[in-house]
């Protein structure tokens, strides 16, 4: 900042409120309060999962709508009609937005969010996703579709990448000695978002619904409103270690080939030019490929696969149902779904909490091994008619989808070091948009071919399940090559100590040790912190068990 402004900012010429220098831990702080500060945003991003929510309600915004006006309605004129209503698929354009902007502005700003720190950019992501949704909801009053793409889609996918990335580091350099539980704690909350904003934005508009308005742009506003209230908090919530802080009693490990954790620092220009950024790249777009595809078709699949046995007419298959009993298994399937949504939230934590254990690459060997002979045994299930094993298949296999992603932040601070780890990860996250496109393109366009070539719907999963299996493989490869990076990628001492130097700060707290800083378990403030964050989750873990019930009686 210039002098100026950081006259205005600090008041005296000092670091002004949002500047990296101000949030740098004092004695006496406990390291615990910063991963609430991490999950009430990640928890508010979150809700990105379950936009869907509002697609049929807007299918319907216009009340007696003049339908033969509106037959040829392209995507063009979609975007700026006022008369007609909107088609689901057009609507859904806004998700794909979401994480096309996710990954790109984490991979344009990532190297932003290290220098300026992680409250500067959970404000700024504040801002974007809330005023995006608030944009996106005056898209709503005008009947404008292409003022939703713009406020939901666009700035509020650049407020998910920079919410989604933003502890990320902190998190890393707070808890070295358990990388893995830190960002499985942060990342799980991204997870979780859709379970506890979905069943609330279906309370809102139920609420606010009347005969001439279906609730959705007064939901967007209080919704925007609540959100912002907790992204703030926990972007002012931030703080970050001085440089060389360590847990008291903490060394770091000896490195080995086992663990391949690193001591030293990779700069973020270099890493894109290793091998073991793209393989580590690979890893996770196969991993994230064969999961998000299931998670996009997992109530049709379940419904066309067990048809009339999840009502207890076995004998009917999903095409003989007549429509009140497709409509009764499809509230079961929805059950599924939130199973699936439950388990990807719990693996987030449980995996990359198990990772700090055996290894990060053990781990995706687990989740590789693992999705192989699960994916492979899924058709057997289907085909014997067990849907509790079918089901408790897909359950793993979601768990270990949310974990991959809760543990690449891990694996990327092992092998590149700490001091630009979040830009880093920023990048990868390229892997995400692009498996995206392909778990959804392969499991879809498969199903149609099948469908078209005569196969019964209940067998027109086998095919895929043994593709997803193939692209497991491959991700199996790419992490057997990963290995220590060697020694020319490192930054040396002087470089890392001229890095840190910038900040005045730092630059006084370069020796090694705890100052003080970091102690302390669930006090009462931390208690606090986490409830705050924690009650939601329960109401939303309650709200999920009580709809999953179906599926079992």
């Amino acid at each position: 900042m210039s002098s100026a402004s950081e006259t205005y900012a600090g008041g005296f010429g000092g670091p002004g409120l949002l500047d990296r220098e101000r949030i740098i831990a004092r004695p006496g702080f406990n390291r615990w309060l910063v991963p609430p500060a991490a999950l009430a945003i990640h928890l508010c991003i979150g809700m990105a999962y379950g936009f869907s929510v509002f697609w049929l309600p807007l299918s319907r915004a216009i009340p007696g709508e003049p339908l033969a006006a509106c037959s040829e309605l392209t995507l063009v004129s979609a975007l700026f009609t006022t008369e007609c209503n909107w088609r689901v698929a057009d609507l859904g354009w806004i998700y794909t937005l979401f994480f096309v902007l996710l990954g790109s502005s984490a991979a344009l700003w990532g190297g932003w969010l290290e220098r300026v720190g992680p409250r500067k950019a959970g404000l700024v992501s504040a801002i974007c996703w809330c005023g995006g949704i608030a944009i996106a909801a005056f898209g709503v009053m005008t009947h404008q579709l292409w003022l939703m793409w713009v406020g939901a889609g666009v700035i509020g996918g650049i407020g998910l990448g920079l919410g989604y990335i933003s502890p990320v580091s902190t998190l890393i350099k707070w808890f070295p000695d358990r990388r893995g539980m830190a960002t499985g704690m942060a990342i799980m909350g991204f997870g979780g978002g859709a379970m506890i904003g979905a069943p609330l934005a279906d309370m809102l508009m139920t609420h606010f619904k009347t005969e001439t308005s279906v609730g959705v742009w007064q939901t967007f506003f209080v919704m925007a409103a609540i959100y912002l209230g907790f992204m703030l908090c926990g972007a002012f919530g931030y703080r970050i270690p001085p440089a060389g802080w360590r847990p008291e009693g903490w060394n770091p490990p000896a490195a080995s080939q086992k663990t391949m954790i690193t001591t030293r620092h990779v700069h973020l220009k270099n890493a894109h030019k290793t091998k073991q950024f793209w393989l580590i790249w690979a890893v996770l777009c196969l991993n994230v490929s064969a999961g998000i595809g299931v998670i996009g078709m997992a109530s049709p699949m379940l419904q066309e696969i067990f048809g009339g046995r999840l009502i207890g007419l076995p004998d009917l298959t999903f095409t003989q149902l007549d429509d009140s009993q497709k409509t009764a298994i499809a509230a079961i399937a929805a059950g599924f779904a939130g199973l699936l949504s439950l388990f990807n939230i719990g693996g987030r934590f449980f995996w990359a909490s198990l990772s700090d254990r055996i290894g990060r690459k053990n781990t995706y060997y687990t989740f590789f091994i693992l999705g192989i002979a699960l994916y492979a045994l899924a058709p057997s299930a289907a085909h014997m008619g067990s849907q509790v094993l079918f089901v408790a298949i897909f359950c793993i296999i979601l768990s270990m989808y949310g974990g991959g992603f809760a543990t690449i932040p891990a694996y990327l601070a092992d092998i590149f070091g700490t001091q630009f780890v979040g830009a880093i990860h920023g990048r990868l996250l390229t892997a995400w948009a692009t498996a995206g496109i392909i778990g959804p393109v392969v499991v879809n366009y498969i199903r149609e071919f099948q469908i078209n070539a005569g196969i019964p719907r209940e067998q027109v999963y086998d095919f895929t399940m043994y593709i997803l299996c193939g692209m497991l493989a491959l991700g199996l490869v790419a992490n057997a090559f990963v290995k220590p990076l060697s020694e020319k990628w490192f930054m040396s001492e002087a470089e890392v100590a001229a890095l840190q130097a910038k900040n005045a700060a730092a630059q006084q707290s370069e020796r090694s040790g705890s100052f003080g800083i970091g102690k302390g378990g669930l006090d009462g403030k931390a208690l606090l912190a986490w409830a705050a964050v924690g009650l939601p989750i329960l109401w939303g873990v309650w709200i999920t068990l009580q709809k999953t019930a179906a599926l079992f009686q």
